[in-house]
């Protein structure tokens, strides 16, 4: 950690530049004597990386950003505040990999202390600073390996353990929940001698139930999604817990949040309905469908499906609050009339349990993308491939 970054000439010079391309500022001489073009050009980089995904450090005066991979692998503080709302007021929380401490400092605002542990010393060092910056006073920084640190501690030392598991070991990518670092299906023992409860963030690629099958004492997982962006699996173990485990979707999009739950034990129990295309037409955001609701949603909404394998519904009435895209259906066609005569020279397309790709229908009809028109390409509960076109309406 540079400290001369933090002059107030050098920060008056990052602040009134921070618009400009870090590469443009990389490539000219610094003004200043103790700190370096590439300096300058990383902390404009570490500024304009922050602007949508940490407005609060991006608009406090004086931050210090980290190297841009810190910045790529940590939270939003859209999830982070999901995560606040997990933890106890006043409970002791120890995060063991942590990072830029986004989260760490969402979990400090409900929480007596949090731990902070992290192996970087640097920016073990950035992260401290930046919590004064932030007065964050109760986040206590230690540059260390968590694991160890949590080896030396009490029993029941925590309330929450908090863990993001790394998923590049050694420069490459790892994809087994036991190759991450650190590996917490070895460690979940002693994670729950030392505190009651472990809340683990896991990549949005990794099977669900999969991982129920290598946890155990899961009462929920939350998947939480961003604008239709898959971003976080959180994975909460209780001490004792033998029930079982509740899945939570949330969605969060345009300043706004819905939530789903359900069990996977619902999930098996229902008889989904099915039906052909009616007047509205719903395709679940992602959340809903990593969680794998695909007959909870449609019996919580009173939807009927389009086929087994297209998950999209469709219903005669309106469902405004469904967690999703919801059209109106202007036409529905055999894919075999398309062969005739294309009345869609421009549309969004889409694909459900249908043969082709989007690209080889774009090609094959001449569609150019975008327009107000939403085509499914699908099959029907007749098994036959049909195209319904709606217009957007949420």
């Amino acid at each position: 950690m540079n400290r001369n970054i933090l002059d107030k000439e050098v920060q008056q010079f990052i602040k009134a530049n921070r618009e400009k391309s870090p590469t443009e500022i990389a490539l000219k001489k610094s003004p200043f004597q103790n700190v370096s073009s590439a300096e300058l050009a990383s902390q404009i980089d570490g500024w304009q990386r922050s602007v949508k995904k940490l407005p609060t450090w991006a608009y406090s005066d004086g931050i210090y950003y980290p190297d841009k991979i810190n910045l790529e692998q940590c939270s939003s503080e859209h999830t982070a505040l999901i995560k606040q709302t997990l933890i106890a007021k006043g409970s002791r929380v120890i995060d063991l990999t942590g990072g830029f401490s986004v989260d760490s400092c969402y979990l400090a605002q409900e929480a007596e202390e949090v731990i902070h542990c992290e192996l970087n010393e640097k920016l073990s060092e950035i992260v401290a600073y930046n919590a004064r910056i932030l007065r964050v006073n109760n986040l206590k920084c230690i540059a260390t390996d968590g694991i160890a640190f949590l080896e030396d501690a009490e029993d029941d030392a925590f309330d929450y353990i908090y863990v993001d598991p790394s998923r590049r070991v050694n420069q490459g990518k790892v994809f087994l929940l036991e190759d991450c670092e650190p590996n917490i299906v070895a460690n979940q023992t002693l994670f729950l001698r030392k505190s009651r409860y472990v809340i683990s963030k896991l990549s949005p690629l990794l099977d669900i139930s999969t991982a129920l099958s290598s946890l155990k004492h899961v009462r929920f997982v939350y998947v939480i999604s961003l604008d239709n962006d898959c971003k976080e699996l959180l994975f909460i173990q209780e001490r004792g817990y033998e029930g079982e485990c509740t899945i939570r979707s949330i969605r969060l999009f345009q300043d706004q949040l819905q939530t789903f739950e359900f069990t996977y034990e619902e999930e098996r129990a229902i008889i989904s309905r099915f039906l052909l295309p009616q007047k509205y037409l719903y395709d679940p955001d992602v959340s809903i469908s990593k969680a794998g609701a695909f007959k909870s949603i449609g019996k919580y909404f009173g939807l009927g499906k389009i086929h087994q394998h297209a998950h999209i519904y469709t219903s005669d009435q309106l469902q405004v609050n469904f967690p999703g895209r919801i059209f109106e259906i202007l036409d529905v066609r055999p894919y075999s009339s398309l062969k005739k005569q294309n009345p869609w020279p421009q549309a969004n397309i889409a694909i459900r349990n249908f043969p082709d790709k989007v690209e080889v229908i774009k090609k094959k009809f001449k569609i150019k993308d975008g327009g107000h028109t939403y085509l499914f390409f699908t099959t029907d509960i007749n098994n036959q491939l049909i195209i319904i076109a709606c217009k957007k309406l949420a």
